[in-house]
């Protein structure tokens, strides 16, 4: 048996290899050569492959986003339990239909391009600020900056209420990892507790002097679509989910990026001296590492795979960050190519769970990281980049670097 079989053979889920969160390609690798139907101890399976995910997303009906039978083990009847069985990406409909059409109007390309010159000041300015220090941490200093000043505009959060927000969003998408510790769980169930009371208070003097719907979602997602409210809860979980969704991923876009590009030279000398290859570029980041590498769903009912019949009831692992690497579908996948075309990634799901916020972040992607490479160009990593240390969410904790 070669080393890559045995790789494969070997991989469980609940007991990760050493070094798997810093590099999990080579088992990615063997699961899509070795295991496209991976079965674990605890009786769940992964699917690798970008066919295998392509067809999940798109048959809701076969496979449910459901995660209240899943969940009850993991969390108890805890605020964390709450939270990710009411919020829009771990529920079917009629939920997740309502929740998502309201979201939907306030993702409209006019809404968007309203927002562009807002973040095109953010990123200056953010810029001007690193551009005085000698060394900065791209993370914190840049990348997390970013989604956490959109998200807050788009909730027209006052910009001195902002400050918890990523810890808040760290600690909630962290409890999502494949083996969760009680200190991890205890700092969930906080973050939970404390963004419910704080959006609960927000949520009572916006009631009280609503904003625009066309471009403040609260007030969007208070109004409800067509007469059909949200209740309190639905509320209040669907705008944690919003702000955590939107923050952790773009800010992993965005650091990503700027990680490859100082590991291929070759790429950024392309993308300056052809700036116009951006849009081409975020997308071939978003699938070379991406932000969001793992999803769930459970199966409703028995469903056939590489000649294997899965029965009702078992939780399947999707492998976004291996899909998005399957040679079946990707030419050439371990190679980064910003021009790469075409590029139907998975970074974004797909099917009726489509992120709401795709176009949001790719626009993100493409302003933060075009006006940084104008800016600095020779931009060099300095110090240990330190990756955040989670399989589900891919990024890093922090990023060191020398402005030139």
């Amino acid at each position: 048996m070669s080393a890559s079989a045995e790789r494969a053979r070997d991989f469980e889920i609940t007991a990760l290899p050493v070094g798997f969160a810093d590099d999990p390609f080579p088992v990615y690798r063997a699961l899509l050569e070795h295991a496209p139907l991976k079965h674990f101890a605890d009786g769940s399976v992964m699917l690798s492959r970008w066919a295998d995910l392509d067809r999940v997303y798109r048959d809701t009906k076969t496979f449910s986003s459901d995660k209240k039978v899943e969940f009850l083990p993991k969390f108890g009847r805890s605020p964390l339990y709450e939270h990710h069985t009411t919020s829009l990406v771990f529920n079917d409909p009629p939920l997740h239909t309502r929740v998502r059409k309201i979201m939907v109007g306030a993702m409209t390309p006019r809404a968007l391009a309203a927002m562009e010159p807002g973040l095109v000041h953010l990123v200056d300015r953010l810029l001007d600020q690193m551009a005085e220090k000698k060394n900065v941490d791209l993370i914190e200093d840049f990348a997390s900056a970013i989604p956490v000043e959109v998200i807050g505009n788009l909730f027209d959060m006052p910009h001195e209420e902002r400050g918890p927000l990523r810890d808040w969003s760290l600690a909630i998408l962290g409890a999502l990892e494949p083996v969760l510790s009680p200190e991890q769980q205890e700092r969930g169930n906080r973050a939970v507790t404390a963004f419910k009371t704080y959006l609960g208070e927000l949520a009572q003097k916006r009631r009280k002097k609503p904003g625009d719907p066309q471009t403040d979602v609260l007030t969007r997602l208070i109004n409800g679509n067509e007469g059909e409210l949200l209740t309190e809860t639905e509320l209040l979980q669907n705008c944690i989910f919003i702000l955590n969704a939107g923050h952790e991923t773009t800010t992993n876009l965005i650091g990503n990026a700027l990680f490859e590009l100082a590991e291929w030279p070759g790429e950024r000398r392309r993308l300056l001296e052809q700036p116009e290859l951006i849009d081409t570029a975020v997308d071939e980041f978003l699938r070379f590492q991406s932000p969001n590498q793992l999803g769930n769903r459970m199966t409703a009912e028995p469903a056939e795979f590489h000649g294997e019949t899965i029965p009702a009831g078992t939780r399947i692992h999707l492998c976004i960050g291996a899909a998005n690497r399957d040679p079946r579908h990707f030419n050439d996948p371990d190679r980064l190519d910003i021009a790469r075309k075409p590029n139907k990634h998975l970074a974004f799901a797909g099917g009726p769970h489509l992120c709401v916020g795709f176009s949001l972040a790719r626009m993100e992607g493409r302003i933060a990281v075009s006006r940084f490479l104008n800016r600095f160009p020779g931009y060099a990593l300095a110090g240990e980049p330190k990756r955040t240390g989670r399989v589900r969410f891919r990024g890093f904790a922090s990023l060191p670097a020398a402005m030139v």
